[in-house]
């Protein structure tokens, strides 16, 4: 028997859900603030820039609203300048959003004040805790990518 603990019990499952859950916690409630777009503008707004022009039904779905919901977000993305509709070319009838310039320069706006936040907190840490961060990222970040990359089309 082998002294390397398992981690395929229903209870490692549920610590690992967990830290992932403390970890979106972080992203959403201790990086954002009070001024910043809904989650669900945001993750629009992040998947057009990271993917390109989307009908508004794509949308919807992705972020699990429905379509008269979406049309209302893209609405107001378009009349902040974050977002622009146009024909789709396929379909004359249908719709495709892409992100502006400024909806990119928002997003990256938001990308650099997160990383300063967390930066100040990494600085509360001592060094060997940091170290031990670092290492411990290291480990994790690719199998985390791994992770969202295998529900990236759900």
């Amino acid at each position: 028997m082998s002294d390397t603990p398992s981690a395929d019990t229903p209870e490692d499952h549920q610590a690992v859900a967990a830290v992932l859950d403390d970890l979106a916690v972080l992203a959403i409630r201790r990086l954002s603030t009070q001024s910043d777009l809904s989650l669900t503008a945001t993750m629009t707004l992040s998947h057009l820039d990271r993917y390109g022009p989307e009908r508004l039904s794509v949308l919807a779905a992705r972020q699990s609203v429905t379509q008269p919901s979406m049309t209302q977000l893209v609405q107001r993305l378009e009349r902040e300048g974050l977002v622009r509709r146009t024909a789709d070319d396929l379909d004359g009838r249908a719709v495709r959003v892409s992100v502006t310039d400024a909806g990119r320069a928002l997003l990256a706006e938001r990308r650099r004040r997160r990383r300063e936040r967390l930066a100040e907190m990494l600085g509360t840490l001592s060094p060997g805790e940091l170290r031990e961060l670092t290492r411990v990222a290291g480990e994790f970040l690719p199998l985390l990518r791994r992770l969202l990359e295998s529900t990236a089309d759900e």
